[in-house]
């Protein structure tokens, strides 16, 4: 017990961390893009926590392309953003292995993309709530000074009743400040990218406000606004072709609810919601997410 309190106290010194010796991973790692993700026990405390370890190779070379800018890690971006509806991020630093990991909450229920896939029933009724939570969460991340750049329904985690969510992955995260806003980074997941993304146009908050329109939309349709694809030349049809009305997929759906969806999936970024704060203001005032009876 006392090598373990030394190597805790080393931990929160800032020193390097044995991952293997300070977590017992309790299940197996689901691989991400850029990383790995465990459920673990902190045998300091037995909680039961998220493990996230950045693979090094595909981090540094990430980072680079921001190589002169100051540029926060991954984990640094994800203690700045406390919301209930963010999953939240407990501790971060650097392995033994020279890799950066976070701690966070452990979330155990399906992507919002499982429940899409499989056109889960759970989502029923719950629609309407699970959109103001999103926009909520997407928010915080806004007001917090960033651009998350990667909201599609995968990067939100439901609870086992599809009753509330919580965004995660802040992996490609950047400041939303003028050097990270240039045209040329075209990350992000192909499907839900914003036009001046693909188009390497400069860009802003905006493009996470498209990227919330389209998996919005997905969530009520189960289908795309376009055409899916497996890479990035997909997307280059984003904000090309005119986009299926939501109703033909989801007829029951509210005008207003419909109209605001494609607000944020307008081509333009000047004809879009001005903030993810009007949309949750407008998310308030609306009590159903179908027409009423």
């Amino acid at each position: 017990m006392a090598g373990i309190g030394k190597i805790f106290r080393a931990f929160l010194s800032g020193s390097k961390v044995d991952i293997a010796l300070r977590y017992e991973i309790l299940r197996e790692a689901v691989s991400g893009t850029m990383s790995d993700f465990v459920m673990a026990r902190d045998r300091e405390s037995g909680d039961i926590v998220g493990l996230k370890v950045l693979d090094k190779q595909k981090t540094e070379f990430h980072e680079a392309r921001f190589k002169g800018l100051s540029k926060p890690t991954e984990g640094e971006i994800a203690m700045q953003i406390e919301h209930p509806h963010v999953v939240k991020t407990l501790l971060h630093g650097v392995t033994t292995k020279n890799e950066q990991y976070l701690v966070m909450e452990f979330l155990d229920g399906p992507g919002l993309n499982s429940l899409i896939i499989g056109r889960s029933k759970l989502l029923d009724g719950n629609r309407l709530a699970l959109m103001r939570q999103a926009a909520e969460g997407l928010d915080a991340v806004h007001k917090a000074g960033f651009i998350h750049r990667d909201i599609c329904p995968r990067n939100f985690v439901c609870s086992k009743d599809a009753t509330s969510l919580k965004l995660i992955d802040f992996g490609l995260t950047v400041p939303a400040e003028k050097e990270y806003m240039q045209p040329g980074n075209r990350t992000g997941t192909p499907n839900y990218m914003a036009p001046e993304v693909v188009r390497r146009r400069p860009t802003d908050k905006r493009l996470d406000i498209y990227s919330f329109g389209a998996s919005m939309y997905e969530m009520f349709a189960f289908e795309l606004p376009w055409q899916r694809g497996a890479d990035g030349r997909a997307a280059m049809t984003h904000g090309a072709n005119e986009i299926p009305p939501l109703s033909h997929y989801y007829p029951p759906i509210s005008p207003e609810l419909e109209r605001l969806i494609l607000h944020c999936l307008e081509t333009e970024p000047a004809k879009r919601p001005s903030s993810m704060e009007t949309i949750c203001n407008t998310l308030k005032r609306m009590k159903h997410e179908d027409v009423a009876p």
